[in-house]
């Protein structure tokens, strides 16, 4: 207490000396403002001891009056320290912070982080997740101006122009933290945020450790709905609150809101309050100590001295203070060091939880004159008293424009100033003021003191790709965007402008509460002297101004003015002369001069003009005038026009006589949409129109129409001219004018327009009106209401409304018109003077043509070409091939069908009974059947079935019947039932008819097996990409070049869908998302669903076709957006899509044959064999599969080798380009020149002869049996099969069929194997005494003819063939047949004869003699051979029997087959031995009787030590999946071996069965000698010891049944001996005696022993998956789980299906074992490594998540690390890493996670990473003993892996880390 007192004495209780009581204020003063400035006072008092006490009366009153105006000093930034508790006013809310006001002028800011914990935790969330929470509110919703806040100074920091910033925090754990929960009592006012909704209220953070605030509904209830608007509470909400009741010591709290409660709440010496904890914002009563002229001295709270400056005194009561009077006052700071209190006394603060009511100054930015001085404050600023009377302050920083200028005599008291009123104080209540001349002068305070329009003067700040910053005033910066930097478009601002430039600027927009400010550079702009249009009220008709063009559209151009306001130049006001394509005359940022037309403000639509009218040359417009009434065109009246121009969109024609311009569009050529482009193709220059309508006429516009509908609606007086004469029930002719989602707009000829809506505009349901009907369209309308009050009228435009009569007469007509048009037509084609365009014109339906076979083309169609005209082009689809064989050169006689005069193409038929037409009479209004031939959009061709007549009809029988659903429309094949109207063809070529019933047509025929399956995966591709579309059917106004924003919904392999943020759709293909892809990856793993993007738009699909449609296109508003996100697109120049190319071809031509490209691979095609890639989002390719590598690894798997969506850099193939695809190659350019190597595929083999191997694009060439390999073989063609790949050498492309070699050296040259048989290509390859293989060719009476190569013959004379004598001829060529390989010596070469003698005789060869040297002929051996392979083939039929009852794999099967032709191989041989040996050699067989065979046979001879087996696959390959896999046990269990790799159960015998041996050729039996049998005797008994000895050796592996039942007899608990005996029962393919045995185990072995019987059943459940069914093995299982461990069961199941590829089956049980074993840690992990394993790192991820919501909290760690080191053994390491990092950072002391840390990283992060986790552990504050371990590895590891010197570091930090530690323990 007693430092209490001597810190703030109370008034009048201490008896001091005067002298000491000033000098202990003086000190006090001190501390509290800066003690450097008053040691010189005090210093001052000590030297003046001597002087004269005169002075000392004055001296002491003048110090106390100092004293005393220091002691008051107001509160400047230097006073304020972090800690510092402080009452502030919010002053204004932004998005990620607050503005506080503070007392005293101050200004501090909060930010969004520093208002409580869980508002935060929940930010923290927000962010994780990238979406906006729902329960989250923003901070404009949880504060508002005028609010009362307690805060906490948390820093003060210096900004980068020097200023110092506050920054505070109404965080209530840093508020009310100097509080505990012992010191809470009833009575208390606080703050607090609320932190957590409950069932009955809120709990409430009010910062005080230990405690838990509730706040009940009950009294949250009036707060609620008098000031938060009924709404609940939500997190962060800032609340002032009453403790009404404290339990448990302070360990739970309830609040109260009430505005009552809290209003009228004291701060009381029951509440225990001291220094330390006093808040701001406690209401006190106080009593005055003192009154001075700098404010008061209040004593509160009994012992408690504090401070009111004289802002903060009541103005009503200021000067009628007196002492001992009782206030009322309000705590508004407490300072920490100092303890200095200080209050207000102001009514506003004395009703805790009101907000502040005045928040604004209406006089904010005025200058003043002569405003005089109240007072001076030296540390803090100056008091001014304004007219009126109120006060003003203004800091010290703003009393001069520097520091060095300030001086502080000029504000006395009384002296005058000008001033500006810069800001409001809403503590003080007063006006913030400021004396710099720079703030005084400037023209702008704020942004609401800048209007928009204005012409401001700025600096240049920087420049950006963007714009450039501007900097306008103090606080104020504007943005000029890169549009606005000149008239013109700049590419190089930073060459023009330069930070630090004063610039002239004019002010676009000003949007003062988003601090928004956009101005502009273009000169037009800053210097116009026209009115500037700010808003749309100020837009009136007639108005000239300057604008800026922002879009240009083919409709017109948008121009933007000041402030948003915008308005349309329709594209006939664009210019006098009409502009057929604004896009090429405007351009965006364009400054034009505009005149307004007209403006509806309330709808925000202004109409302008770039047709400004002129008041010059009055004389001249007056007789233009009179010129022009001359010339008048009237609306309805019928003219003659001639053509001048053809535009995109239609005509130039001049009217004539008077040459008048006018424009008639191509939609108003034709009633048929079909035929309006058609005319304006063929129309030219100078070409006369006779009785064309004017349709609507402007200023300097007459729009015409040529629709003969409406011409004879005109002519007939049918037509209307106003709405008085229109009633309900009328029908009128007229034509779509527009289309909207809600209707369409239709007019007719007088000018009156009207609305069909949706619902009545079809019978049929509408969903897109543009689907129904095109703009142009002529349709029939019937009117069903008129407004004439409102000028409008609604139509139907439903066929059953709108009837003409009689649909087939109406159909016969529209019929009869449409070909009168292309009559029409064709007559124009005749006018032109190019014989193939005359050759097209006489050319009608029907007639038989001669035509060469040009090409045919992969999706089956043919192209003919007209022989008499070169360029004729003929086409016959599939169908009407009717599937004949045609070839390239073949002449065929084909039947006209229909004549396409815009592509210049004839369709024709190859269809026999259309091309023989039967002479046959035909009867008028006769029905026929007929076969649709043909289809065009407004009528078909269909052929008689009676005749084979063409009969065309219409496919619409109203103008309005335009829509048909795909189930109605017809197709090429179809039956129609036809209705004759004209029996002859007449010049069209085609006989009239008029459809029967849709009920009468037939079915197509059923598809061709030439319909491939990959065209109708094609077609679900399409189909599944408009459903991924969503088919977009919202019209968007966005252009190509514009940028977007959205969020990518779904990434499939090659593109993504973005839902964009207007709600439309798109899409970004995989080359529009980097500037370089690097080859393997795929760019689509760059985008995650969910992520926000900002894209260019490129082009629009059409939802329908999927064609990417030009910008000009009527349905390009619909179209599905063509996304790019390369960085090169949306920094400036962006390549746009080629939306301009009729076909897909001309796309395809802009790629040159060897150009390389980066495609992505989108899928392989097994039927076709080729990869189909994307080059771009409108250009595919397709990749032969033998251009895709030169390995046969790749060409068997090349789904595996590419992954999809992965980016392939491939090469362009040459002409061979098929339609609609780009041709590639993987190998570099395709050429089959010489020396190349390709790959191709076997196309045929001819025995003796060689390959004929086919290759991409129709290539073909030989291979030559010479050229098959490096060595020859006697059955060289054996391995060759059709469709085998092989890779070629090209020899020689000399002929049309390529010369090959598939010779190793010659295809791969790195492999320098031997070559056996040197290639012999020519006589000169041959020398004298050369040893040289070959095969025989023809035997001949002289000798025998030897192939050496491809084309060298050699001669063997029969004297160097055998040394035998030569047998008959028969004999001798059944001895030498054609292909058999010999070894031959050359004895001569003659090239002048070509002529090369040959030996082969065994003493030139070194081989043996072809023939032996018996005099017998070999007949018998061949028989004995036969015979032999008769019983082998006998034995080979058993043996496959019993294969395929075991399970084998036909690929297992092949090798003792092959093995067998290789003991063949051998026995041939061997030729050279006598016939009687070779009779004596029979082959035996070796190995285990018939019931214990495993289907592998060995065979063996005697006298060889070679014993030919069948060759093993080897042991680490995974058995395929038709293999079934074999039980294999030695040692441990082993359950995925093949059966191949087992040996023998018992030992090989010598003796086989007698039946077997009855098998073998007996052709002599002899008699047994003594000797032999005695021998035999011998060798027996030897035998049978061995046997016996075998037995009795303890080591020995039992190897029959009833040594497996002596075993498990002695040890019935081995579950080991049981599986020993099982695995003998299963390599006998013996399943069945297998089940039994584990039968028998499972009875046999002790219950006790749990793990033995699991053992057996895991084994009974592998011999299940293996060879039982699905239903066997559920039922073993259903028995395991039954009677063992549940969950053992379940794994041990779910590890037998992943270790054999059952994936699926893996998964089903992971989720049932998911589902029951929830609370199982260890069914987690397994899963998430069975789900890492198959590589679906996302799905991983998922199963994570799903651990932790299931598992407890103590389980997560354990759980997270386990994931964690999944990841780095199976999936992503650095998401390992980001795992293992998050778990440290919440739990660091975790030694077992740091160190399965850095095992991990060990083995697969680098050294550098091991060594940074080594480094961070041994900086942790650890136990002693746990350190030592890390240090120990740590040293560990850099004895293993680092340098002497690494060592040496590593014990100098441990060294260093002892010392730490025990320097600790002695402090």
């Amino acid at each position: 207490m007693a430092d209490l007192e001597e810190s703030f004495p109370r008034g009048g209780t201490g008896k001091t000396h005067k002298s000491e009581k000033s000098s202990q204020q003086v000190v006090e003063q001190d501390n509290l403002f800066d003690i450097s400035t008053e040691e010189g006072p005090i210093k001052r008092k000590k030297s003046q001891k001597g002087p004269a006490k005169i002075k000392k009366l004055k001296i002491e009153k003048r110090k106390s009056s100092k004293s005393m105006r220091e002691k008051f000093e107001i509160l400047s930034l230097e006073s304020l320290c972090e800690g510092m508790r402080i009452l502030g006013c919010v002053k204004e809310v932004n998005e990620l912070e607050l503005v506080v006001s503070l007392p005293n002028g101050l200004q501090g800011f909060v930010q969004v982080t520093e208002i409580c914990d869980a508002y935060t935790q929940k930010l923290n969330e927000q962010v994780a997740q990238e979406e906006p929470l729902e329960d989250l509110l923003r901070l404009p919703e949880l504060f508002s101006p005028g609010m009362l806040v307690r805060c906490v100074v948390s820093s003060l920091d210096v900004t980068e122009s020097g200023k110092k910033s506050v920054k505070l925090s109404v965080n209530p754990k840093r508020v009310n933290k100097v509080l505990s929960a012992e010191a809470l009592r009833p009575g208390m006012l606080l703050t607090g945020t609320v932190s957590s909704l409950e069932d009955h209220g809120y709990l409430v953070d009010i910062g005080v450790g230990g405690t838990r605030a509730f706040l009940s509904l009950q009294k949250a209830q009036e707060y609620i709905r008098q000031k938060n608007k009924g709404a609940k509470f939500k997190v962060g909400q800032y609340l002032t609150c009453l403790i009404e009741e404290v339990k448990s010591n302070g360990a739970v709290v309830r609040l109260s809101i009430e505005h009552s409660d809290v209003s009228s709440a004291f701060a009381t010496e029951e509440q225990s309050w001291n220094l330390n904890t006093l808040l701001p914002g406690l209401v006190v009563r106080a009593q005055v100590q003192k009154v001075t002229q700098f404010g008061l001295q209040l004593n509160f709270l009994t012992f408690f001295t504090g401070l009111v400056d004289f802002m903060h005194l009541e103005p009503k009561k200021m000067g009628s203070y007196s002492p001992k009077q009782t206030v009322k006052a309000c705590i508004l700071c407490v300072h920490p060091r100092t303890r200095v209190v200080r209050l207000s006394l102001r009514p506003i603060f004395l009703h805790p939880g009101r907000p502040l009511t005045r928040i604004s100054y209406q006089q904010l930015g005025a200058v003043l004159d002569n405003v005089p001085v109240q007072g001076f404050f030296k540390k803090a600023g100056a008091i001014f008293r304004l007219k009126d009377g109120v006060l003003a302050y203004a800091r010290l920083s703003h009393l001069s424009n520097s520091k060095k200028a300030f001086n502080a005599e000029a504000f006395k008291p009384g002296s005058t100033h000008k001033c500006r009123i810069i800001d409001y104080s809403q503590m003080d209540e007063l006006a913030l003021l400021s004396l710099r001349k720079s703030i005084i002068t400037a023209p702008f305070l704020r942004y609401h003191d800048i209007k928009i329009g204005t012409v401001v003067k700025g600096t240049v700040l920087a420049i950006k790709p963007f714009g450039i910053l501007v900097k306008v005033g103090e606080q104020i910066k504007g943005l000029v965007p890169s549009m606005h930097l000149a008239d013109i478009m700049m590419k190089n601002p930073e060459k023009k402008y330069s930070t630090g430039d004063e610039v002239m600027c004019r002010v676009l927009l000003c949007e003062p509460e988003a601090k928004k400010l956009i101005m502009t550079l273009k000169k037009t702009l800053i210097t116009s002297k026209l009115p500037a249009i700010t808003c749309y009220e100020d837009a009136k008709p007639g108005l000239q101004t300057h604008g800026v063009i922002i879009r240009v559209k083919d409709y017109g151009c948008i121009v933007k003015f000041y402030n948003g306001v915008q308005g349309l130049v329709p594209k006939h006001e664009l210019s006098a002369q009409h502009i057929p394509d604004p896009e090429k005359v405007f351009y965006t940022g364009q400054v034009v001069k505009v005149a307004v037309l007209s403006c509806e403000p309330s709808k925000e639509r202004m109409l302008l003009s770039f047709k400004l009218l002129s008041d010059s040359e009055p004389k001249d417009e007056r007789v233009e005038e009179s010129q022009k009434k001359g010339r008048a065109v009237n609306i309805g009246q019928l003219v003659d026009v001639k053509v001048l121009e053809k535009t995109k969109n239609g005509l130039e024609v001049a009217i004539l006589p008077h040459n008048t311009p006018a424009f008639l569009p191509t939609p108003h050529l034709s009633d048929h949409v079909a035929n309006g482009p058609l005319l304006h193709h063929w129309l030219h220059t100078g070409d006369t129109l006779h009785r064309v309508l004017c349709l609507s006429q402007s200023e300097r516009h007459i729009v015409l129409c040529r629709k003969p509908a409406l011409v004879s609606t005109v002519e007939g007086g049918q037509d209307p001219k106003s709405l008085s004469e229109i009633q309900p029930g009328m029908l009128l002719i007229g034509f779509v004018k527009s289309i909207k989602d809600y209707g369409v707009f239709v007019q007719f000829p007088s000018g009156l327009s009207g609305l069909s809506p949706k619902t009545i505009m079809s019978d049929k349901f509408v969903t897109t009106p543009s689907e129904h009907f095109v703009e142009g369209q002529t349709v029939v309308a019937k009117v069903t209401n008129v407004d004439e009050s409102k000028q409008r009228m609604l139509l139907s435009l439903r066929l059953s409304d709108c009837s003409l009569g009689d649909s087939a007469s109406t159909s016969f007509l529209l019929l009869c018109q449409c070909l009168e048009e292309l009559q029409g037509i064709r007559s124009l084609m005749r006018n032109q003077d190019s014989v193939l365009i005359q050759t097209l014109a006489d050319m009608t339906p029907g007639m038989v043509l001669d035509a060469m076979v040009q090409e045919v083309l992969e999706d089956g169609s043919v192209v003919f070409s007209g022989l008499p005209v070169p360029d004729l082009i003929l086409r016959a689809s599939r169908y009407h091939r009717a599937g004949q064989e045609v070839e390239p050169g073949q002449k065929k006689k084909v039947v006209v069908l229909h004549v396409d005069m815009l592509k210049l193409e004839v369709h024709v038929s190859l269809h026999q009974d259309l091309v023989n037409r039967k002479a046959r009479k035909l009867r008028k209004s006769s029905r026929h059947q007929g076969i649709v031939q043909h289809l065009e959009e407004s009528f078909a061709v269909a052929s008689l079935v009676e005749t084979g007549h063409l009969v065309a009809f219409s496919l619409i029988s109203h103008l309005n019947d335009t829509f048909h659903f795909d189930s109605e429309k017809l197709h090429v094949g179809q039956g129609v039932c036809l209705t004759l109207k004209t029996t002859e063809p007449g010049v069209t070529g085609l006989i009239l008819a008029v459809e029967g019933p849709a009920s009468k047509r037939t079915r197509m025929p059923a598809q061709r097996d030439s319909e491939t399956v990959d065209e109708k995966e094609g077609e679900e591709e399409e189909k599944e990409e408009e459903d991924l579309t969503l088919r977009s059917k919202k019209r968007h106004s966005l252009a190509i070049g514009d940028k977007v924003s959205g969020t990518i919904k779904s990434v499939k392999a090659t593109h993504a869908v973005v839902a964009l943020d207007d709600g439309f759709v798109g899409c970004i293909h995989a080359s529009r998302v980097l500037d370089d892809v690097p080859v393997g990856t795929s760019p689509m793993s760059t985008l995650k669903a969910g992520k926000k993007v900002t894209a260019r738009v490129i082009g629009g699909r059409d939802v329908k076709t999927s064609k990417f449609l030009p910008i000009s296109h009527p349905r390009f508003v619909l179209t599905i957006l063509e996304l790019s996100v390369r960085p090169s697109d949306l920094k400036g120049g962006y390549s746009a899509l080629n939306t301009h190319s009729v076909s897909p071809m001309e796309k395809i031509r802009q790629y040159q044959a060897g150009q390389t490209v980066t495609c992505f691979f989108k899928k392989y095609n097994v039927m076709k064999k080729w990869l189909e890639v994307d080059i771009g989002p409108d250009i595919r390719g397709r990749i032969p599969l033998l251009l895709t590598s030169l390995s046969f690894k790749v060409l068997k798997h090349p789904d595996k080798k590419f992954q999809i969506g992965q980016a392939i850099r491939a090469t362009v193939v040459g002409p061979d380009v098929p339609r609609a695809f780009l041709c590639l190659s993987l190998i570099g350019p395709y050429r089959l020149e010489e020396g190349e190597v390709a790959m191709g595929r076997v196309l045929k083999v001819v025995p003796n002869q060689g390959l004929t191997v086919s290759f991409p694009f129709g290539k073909m060439g030989k291979v030559s049996i010479f050229h098959v390999s490096d060595s020859y073989s006697e059955a060289p063609l054996e391995d060759f099969c059709l469709q085998k790949i092989v890779r070629c050498y090209v020899l020689s492309t000399a002929h049309r069929v390529l010369a090959l070699s598939l010779r190793s050296s010659r295809t791969n040259r790195e492999t320098k194997s031997k070559i056996e048989d040197p290639e012999v290509n020519s006589i000169e390859d041959v020398k004298e005494g050369q040893l040289l293989r070959g095969y025989v060719k023809s035997v001949l009476s002289s000798g025998v003819i030897i192939g050496l190569g491809p084309s060298v013959l050699g001669l063997a004379k029969n004297s160097h063939v055998s040394e035998c004598i030569p047998p008959e001829k028969e004999l001798y060529s059944r001895g030498l047949p054609e292909g058999k390989l010999v070894t031959a010596k050359v004895l001569c070469v003659d090239p002048t004869k070509n002529l090369i003698e040959l030996s082969l005789l065994p003493s030139d060869t070194g081989k043996p003699d072809l023939f032996s040297a018996s005099p017998e002929p070999p007949l018998p051996k061949q028989e004995e051979r036969k015979g032999e392979e008769k019983k082998i083939r006998k034995r080979k039929e058993k043996n496959r029997k019993r294969q395929e009852v075991s399970g084998l794999s036909s690929q297992e099967k092949k090798e003792p087959q092959k093995s067998q032709r290789g003991g063949q191989g051998k026995r041939e041989r061997q030729e050279s031995e006598s016939e009687q040996e070779l009779v004596n050699k029979r082959p035996k067989k070796s190995g285990a009787p018939e019931e214990d065979d495993s289907g592998v046979e060995v065979y063996y001879r005697e006298g060889e030590d070679e014993v030919e087996e069948p060759k093993l696959p080897p042991r680490g390959k995974p058995t395929k999946p038709t293999e079934v896999p074999r039980l294999h046990l030695s040692s441990g269990f082993i359950w995925d071996v093949g059966l191949d790799s087992l040996t023998p159960v018992l030992p090989l015998r010598d003796e086989s069965s007698d039946s077997e041996e009855d098998e073998q050729p007996h052709p002599a039996k002899k008699k047994k000698g003594k000797k032999e049998r005695e021998l035999e005797k011998q060798k027996a008994e030897k035998e049978l010891s061995r046997i016996e000895e075998a037995l009795m050796d303890p080591g020995r592996q039992p190897q029959s049944a009833d040594d497996f039942d002596r075993l498990v007899l002695s040890s019935p608990n081995s579950s080991i001996l049981w599986l020993q005996y099982m695995a003998f029962h299963l390599q006998a393919t013996e399943i069945e005696k297998a089940r039994a045995v584990a039968e028998r185990a499972l009875k046999t072995i002790s219950f006790r022993e749990e793990q033995e019987k699991l053992n057996v059943w895991v084994a009974l459940l592998n011999l299940e998956n293996m060879y039982g069914s699905q239903e066997s093995l559920t039922k073993v299982f259903e028995r395991a789980v039954q009677y063992n461990e549940p969950l053992k069961v379940f794994l041990h199941l779910a590890d037998i299906y992943t270790k054999s590829d059952k994936f699926t089956e893996a998964g089903e049980l992971y989720n049932r074992m998911l589902k029951r074993f929830r609370q199982e840690k260890a069914v987690w992990i397994k899963y998430g490594a069975f789900v890492l394993g198959r590589s679906q790192a996302g799905a991983s991820h998922r199963v994570l998540q799903r651990a932790l919501e299931c598992l407890p909290t103590k389980e997560h760690v354990d759980v997270i690390v386990k994931f964690a080191q999944l990841e780095f053994q199976l999936g992503d390491v650095e998401r390992a890493k980001a795992m293992f990092e998050n778990t440290l950072s919440t739990y660091p002391k975790r030694t077992d996670v740091w160190s399965v840390y850095i095992d991990m990283t060990i083995k697969h992060g680098s050294q550098k990473e091991v060594r940074d986790i080594f480094e961070r552990v041994i900086h942790l504050s650890l136990a002693p003993k746990r350190m030592k371990f890390f240090f120990k590895r740590y040293l560990d590891y850099e004895k293993q892996h680092g340098t002497e010197k690494d060592v040496q570091a590593v014990k100098a930090k441990a060294l260093e880390y002892v010392e730490a530690k025990s320097s600790a323990l002695e402090d």
